[in-house]
């Protein structure tokens, strides 16, 4: 009798190991990403991004074809946010570099969400001083508003009837990927290494 529960069980660990393995590969053939995600939302994501028509930091007229052309960091914020904007994007600035060195080329992309004060005179001398690389974009503030529902983002102004205001807004950063369009976020928290490997990680596996 023990050595039919002995076989039994030996059946049924092969059973699960088999089914496991076919579950992973099935997961593997339905989404080519599969081993660089970190986020489930990452997984659904084609609601994430879209058209936009911006003006560049050159004052051109400028679609989302013109600019998304390589793997792009994408992040929403204004020139004149005390802090968390020239950290996050100095953040994505540095991964691109990392990326660079592994002979990996990606644009970081720094948008604006307060036109009224983002020109694109100030968006040049922002991302200049970031990063010789990082494209800025700002526009109407329909343009803006429309690129911000695209992407998902939130922003608000603090109303202080001067020009002085603080903007209040979400800090994700957007990977993504020519042909494929959303491919993951990155959160505050993310290091400019771990940055730098999960988008190594989906553009060895485009």
């Amino acid at each position: 009798m023990q050595k039919l529960y002995a076989a039994l069980a030996a059946v049924a660990v092969v059973g699960l190991l088999g089914g496991t393995f076919g579950y992973i590969k099935m997961r593997e053939a339905s989404d080519p990403f599969a081993d660089c995600r970190s986020t489930t939302v990452a997984g659904g994501g084609g609601a994430i991004g879209g058209p936009f028509t911006l003006v560049d930091e050159n004052g051109k007229t400028v679609t989302d074809k013109d600019v998304l052309t390589k793997p792009s960091l994408v992040y929403f914020g204004y020139s004149f946010c005390p802090d968390v904007c020239p950290l996050d994007n100095a953040r994505n600035a540095d991964a691109v570099d990392l990326l660079a060195a592994k002979g990996i080329e990606v644009t970081p992309i720094f948008i604006s969400i307060d036109p009224e004060r983002d020109t694109p005179q100030v968006m040049k001398d922002f991302t200049d001083t970031l990063h010789p690389k990082m494209i800025g974009l700002t526009g109407s503030p329909e343009q803006v508003k429309a690129a911000s529902q695209a992407y998902k983002t939130y922003y608000k102004k603090q109303e202080t009837g001067d020009q002085y205001y603080m903007m209040d807004h979400s800090t994700f950063t957007y990977l993504m990927l020519p042909g494929t369009g959303f491919a993951d976020f990155f959160s505050r928290d993310d290091t400019p290494e771990q940055m730098a490997d999960r988008t190594a990680c989906f553009i060895e596996h485009s």
